[in-house]
């Protein structure tokens, strides 16, 4: 699964407080709608925590479907954060980008979530450069 570089976080525009409902909506039945808003929700707060260390990439492939990252969304990356076991990572894998699930034991690998996938085994440092940890996936729905 290969990622495309979209844009730093240095070019968001300014805030835009948008109304943050205080229920939540079901996704099962129906409940009552309620009338009232709970405060304000601004995107760039919500999704961007390091603005100078934060970029946006479009996902190309389906190695991650099943982490529920699916071709044409995109990813928020911040690269201020220290990679962890379990996280979703930008990596470089022999100068190529894509995004894995970064596995640190028993062994380093990078690890689809597709089944038509295999894992890749990190067996060297120099393999491997970290670019970020993904913070969050924008998906736009297709209407009608």
């Amino acid at each position: 699964m290969a990622v495309r570089l979209l844009a730093s976080s240095a070019i968001l525009p300014s805030k835009q407080p948008l109304p943050l409902f205080l229920e939540g909506v079901s996704a099962g039945f129906p409940s009552p709608a309620q009338d009232y808003v709970e405060r304000s929700l601004d995107l760039n707060e919500f999704c961007v925590q390091h603005p100078a260390a934060t970029f946006f990439v479009t996902v190309d492939g389906d190695s991650m479907i099943e982490a529920g990252i699916l071709p044409k969304d995109i990813l928020v990356v911040d690269r201020s954060l220290t990679p962890k076991h379990g996280d979703v990572v930008i990596a470089s894998v022999f100068g190529e980008l894509t995004v894995k699930t970064l596995e640190l034991r028993p062994c380093v690998r990078l690890v689809p979530k597709n089944a038509k996938y295999r894992p890749i085994f990190i067996r060297g440092e120099s393999e491997l450069d970290i670019f970020g940890v993904v913070t969050n996936v924008i998906r736009r729905l297709v209407r009608g």
